[in-house]
């Protein structure tokens, strides 16, 4: 059983992210331009941050939130989030 609720999801963009580096291993080996290369490699980073993004929140909700009973800390915790997710800015 997951633990995550969108562990699933995760694994299919890692599976695509592999993909992707796999195609860009190709790029360097037939000798594509550099800038090919490095826009490749800013998708790569970006859908990586993405996952990253989903799991943070799946741990914030699963294994933060969910095991709080201090009703307080649990608004100070929902705060913290929502200024988490803007400082990351990966929405």
């Amino acid at each position: 059983m997951n633990t995550h609720e969108h562990s699933d999801e995760i694994v299919k963009r890692l599976s695509r992210i592999e993909g992707h580096i796999r195609g860009i291993k190709k790029m360097l080996e037939e000798d594509q331009p550099c800038d090919q290369v490095l826009l490749q490699l800013s998708a790569v980073r970006a859908a990586l941050n993405k996952a990253t993004k989903i799991l943070l929140e799946d741990h914030f909700d699963h294994c933060v939130l969910n095991k709080n009973k201090d009703k307080a800390l649990e608004n100070e915790l929902i705060e913290f989030r929502k200024i988490f997710d803007g400082f990351l800015n990966l929405k």
